[in-house]
């Protein structure tokens, strides 16, 4: 078994401190990664230098855009404000941007939506290639936490991925997201791993941290160690006690 790459998420945890004192955490934790979600509004320069002063790597954040990427009419749009977010990526050498679709739009089918979804992230591919960022497509859970976003299953995530056809646009496979959308996690994780770039996790559920829930995830952890994956399993998780001491328990889940 392969030890996993763990990123922090510090939206989730260490978030009731100042962003420079969440990435020292996540270091002090024995963690080598972080990531986080908007990066427009963030002092992406001082976030890199306190990344690189404690040794910590920043494994990704999201692609910022006024224009939602399910709405075929402002595709072009959208393409041409994510490239801010690659060249970003690139700059700082982050490996993966995370993609969302954006909710799901009334009396619009969604076959428009999914070819909307299909034709940016195929004009957004080349900018990713050139630039060496991997684009993770997130599926979201529409029952619990994220009700009227377009893409709830992997299932059509992947679908998207094989339209678009570029091998820096992958899936972010959230495991709470999925556990509550379409459950069978160990099976389509070993199915869909080539396509993965990016997992999420926490438990359901509630949301909290490995171990709190009904996911055996010392068996999720095992799997994805034994599969071809070298990419980074983000924590992003609320913390049923303090952050040391579950991101603690992950650790021991996971074996390390």
């Amino acid at each position: 078994m392969g030890a996993l790459k763990f990123s922090v998420c510090i939206e989730m945890i260490f978030n009731d401190r100042d962003i420079l004192d969440r990435i020292e955490a996540v270091a002090k934790a024995g963690y080598p990664a972080f990531e986080f979600w908007g990066w427009k509004q963030k002092d992406m320069d001082a976030i890199k230098a306190k990344a690189d002063a404690v040794g910590v790597n920043i494994a990704g954040f999201c692609v910022q855009t006024d224009a939602a990427l399910v709405n075929p009419e402002t595709t072009a749009t959208w393409v041409e404000e994510a490239r801010d977010s690659v060249a970003e990526a690139k700059r700082l050498g982050v490996p993966v941007l995370i993609v969302t679709t954006g909710q799901e739009i009334p009396d619009m089918s969604r076959v428009d939506q999914h070819v909307a979804v299909v034709n940016g992230l195929k004009g957004l591919a080349p900018v990713a290639e050139d630039a060496g960022v991997d684009l993770v497509l997130e599926p979201l859970n529409i029952l619990v936490d994220h009700k009227g976003y377009y893409l709830a299953t992997s299932d059509e995530g992947f679908e998207v991925l094989e339209e678009v056809g570029s091998p820096r646009v992958k899936l972010l496979y959230d495991i709470y997201h999925q556990q509550i959308t379409e459950g069978n996690l160990i099976e389509r994780i070993t199915a869909g791993i080539s396509r993965i770039g990016h997992f999420h996790v926490a438990d359901v559920p509630g949301r909290f941290e490995p171990g709190t829930g009904e996911i055996n995830y010392a068996n999720v952890f095992r799997r994805i160690g034994e599969l071809d994956y070298s990419g980074h399993v983000g924590l992003e998780f609320r913390c049923s006690g303090t952050p040391e001491a579950a991101l603690a328990q992950v650790r021991q889940i996971a074996g390390l």
